[in-house]
């Protein structure tokens, strides 16, 4: 699936309007964090990844990891727009005997490839993921998206020195730069700069981007995947809760709050959602 960039936007788009949809139903969540890398996954998703929804256990198939797994509504989102499982599944996000929880569960969500939200652990297993492939003459790839206040674990680190070590050049890490975590801007919490020559220092090749623009994300990909002998990092600036003014002017507050009914619908008008609500009975006199 390759999506062009004006298609792209639009998934994009209903991707975000589900995650507010979901978020409201379930009462709780994490908005920000979700928002902020939309056009990151959408850009895996339905231009560069290699997977098959009908075969979530396809051996060849590119792997996705969500290390950020507090972010887990947009990766529900993207998985359900592309066929793993039926988009009306989604409004049961955090539901009891849902299979869509808080966080991801390789064992119950089709297409979840590691289950996460111990945060700095998914690098770990992206690189682990990679260097199987080696091993058994495989030669997908694998992505992961890393958050920057999740960067403040040494376990990030860690994986970051040995992926550069087996020189895994088939990893290929996003970092969703939003510049905030749950405590307050990361300058306050814990000052990630200089943050490029950081990850240079420790073997990788590092592309800097816009992380909504497309058509950055896209080139970046390949010239990630044209990288030989080191990982990639693309440190992807953008900006939380992007797409609904309230929570980008105040980051740190919609970072692990869901919005209310009142809330939502003001955010749904915003982001244009009127033909693609999950449950438009839901909404009635929305647009009105």
């Amino acid at each position: 699936m390759k999506l062009p960039i004006p298609e792209l936007k639009e998934k994009a788009k209903i991707l975000r309007c589900h995650i507010i949809e979901m978020l409201a139903e379930a009462g709780s969540g994490h908005p920000g964090g979700s928002l902020s890398a939309v056009e990151i996954i959408t850009a895996l998703y339905f231009h560069s990844m290699r997977h098959r929804p009908e075969n979530p256990s396809w051996p060849d198939r590119d792997r996705f990891v969500l290390s950020k797994g507090h972010a887990a509504p947009l990766l529900y989102a993207a998985l359900a727009e592309t066929g793993y499982f039926p988009v009306s599944q989604l409004i049961t996000l955090r539901k009891l005997e849902s299979h869509l929880q808080g966080h991801p569960d390789m064992r119950t969500t089709p297409g979840v490839e590691a289950s996460t939200g111990s945060l700095g652990q998914g690098l770990s297993i992206g690189s682990g993921m990679a260097l199987a492939a080696r091993l058994d003459g495989r030669d997908y790839r694998v992505y992961v998206l890393i958050g920057d206040g999740e960067s403040d674990e040494g376990q990030i680190w860690e994986a970051a020195m040995s992926a550069a070590h087996y020189k895994l050049d088939n990893l290929i890490t996003f970092l969703d730069y939003n510049g905030f975590q749950i405590d307050g801007p990361n300058v306050e919490v814990m000052n990630l700069e200089p943050i490029a020559l950081k990850w240079r220092a420790f073997g990788w090749h590092v592309i800097e981007i816009n992380g909504h623009d497309f058509a950055q994300i896209i080139s970046a990909i390949e010239e990630a995947k044209a990288t030989k002998d080191r990982p990639t990092l693309i440190i992807a600036s953008t900006i939380k809760g992007k797409g609904v003014s309230f929570m980008e002017e105040d980051p740190v507050k919609w970072h692990g709050i869901a919005p209310s009914k009142e809330q939502a619908g003001k955010a749904l008008i915003e982001l244009g959602c009127k033909g693609c609500l999950i449950r438009p009975e839901n909404w009635k006199g929305l647009w009105e």
